[in-house]
Formats: structure tokens, sequence, C-alpha cells
């Protein structure tokens, strides 16, 4: 029987110990002497072996971590289920920033055709789905919004060229909530709406967080 390769051992055993995904510099890092180009490739020979398991090693945002295989989720589920409840703006704002990243609060009222209230962009932030990625070097030095990690690992994405097309925003039924900003996004006419703060209320939509459990 062939002896485990010592840097996938090593790999595997930081990765279980870690509360949070960590990036190949920080593997490199945390192993001393480790080379980048063979954390790589142990990591892929890694996450290979695990591959059809009940726990899985994947990378989302160029940050490796294991989770539960996706069939298997329910089985970990909490009982009492975690809602979180975005309003439409908030819904049309991440959708926005997702897609045009990194962008202006003003670009992102630009798009919308409404004034994006402070407490919007807050929301997203306490999620930890947007954060501020700096200042644009204009007049006025504008603060722009990027999305984060958490955003790409909690909505499954490997990287934003994984963000889903029109069709398949339509086949998930999520078009509606964000129908406006994306026409606009794709040069459709802007709405003419104005946020009144009763009706975005209405137009709550439930998120629920289905627990990913990480070893």
């Amino acid at each position: 029987m062939s002896q485990p390769d010592p840097l996938q051992r090593a790999l595997e055993a930081t990765l279980f110990a870690s509360a949070e995904p960590m990036s190949v510099e920080s593997l490199c890092a945390h192993l001393g002497n480790a080379e980048a180009g063979d954390v790589r490739e142990a990591l892929r020979a890694l996450a290979e072996s695990y591959a059809g398991r009940g726990v899985q090693l994947v990378e989302r945002a160029k940050r490796w971590h294991f989770q539960t295989a996706p069939e298997l989720a329910h089985l970990l589920r909490r009982e009492k289920e975690q809602v979180r409840r975005l309003s439409r703006a908030a819904t049309e704002v991440l959708a926005i920033v997702a897609y045009h990243e990194p962008v202006s609060r003003a670009e992102i009222e630009s798009i919308r055709g409404v004034q994006t209230a402070k407490g919007t962009l807050d929301v997203l932030m306490e999620a930890g789905w947007v954060r501020v990625a700096g200042r644009r070097e204009v007049p006025g030095r504008p603060v722009i919004y990027a999305t984060t990690p958490e955003f790409l690992q909690h909505f499954g994405l490997e990287s934003r060229r994984d963000l889903p097309g029109i069709d398949e925003l339509k086949a998930a039924g999520l078009l509606d909530p964000v129908d406006d900003a994306y026409e606009a996004m794709t040069g459709g006419d802007e709405a003419d709406e104005v946020d009144a703060p009763d009706e975005e209320a209405d137009e709550e939509i439930d998120l629920v967080d289905d627990d990913e459990a990480t070893a």
C-alpha cells in the first residue's frame, strides 16, 4: 500500500482545522516552505480524491475549504432556518454590484434610475455580500463597492464568471425581483419608478440560508 503524499496530508489537516477558507498563498505561508505550484497540484489531487464522498474539497473565490456534498446538505440543516429579508431595492443593488463591480453609489442610481438609500448598501454589507473596494480616482473620489468571497460562497459560485445569464435567472424564478435592474444593465429603458418604503416592504424576498457544514 503506497504511502499518502505528505503535502496532501498537511493540506488536508490544515483545511480541516481552519475556521475559514484559505487561499493558496495562505496555505504556503502556513506550511512554511511549500511552493505555490506544488500546493495547487496537491489541492487538485486532494479534491479529486474527495470527489463523490460525503465531504468535498472545493475552491470558491480562489479560496479552498471542505464542505458537505450539496445533495447531503439537508441532513445537516439546522431545524430552525435563519431567514434574511431583502427588499426589492436591495436585490436590485446586489445584482448591479455583482455584474458591474467596482461601482459607485451614483453609478448604481444611474442604472436603477432611482435614488438608493444608504441603508440599502448597509444591509448588503452587514450580510457580508458587499464591501467597500476603495475610491474612484475622479473628482470627489466617490466610494466604490464590490462583492465579497462570502457572496460567491453563499451562492455557490467559483468566480464572477459563473454569474447566471438572463435565461438562467428566468429558469430559477429569480428574474422578477431584478428585472428592472437587469433590463437597465442590458440596455433597456430605465424604470421611472420611485422608491417607496411601503411598496418595498410588500416586495420583500425571503432568502433562506441553507447552512453548509464545513469540517
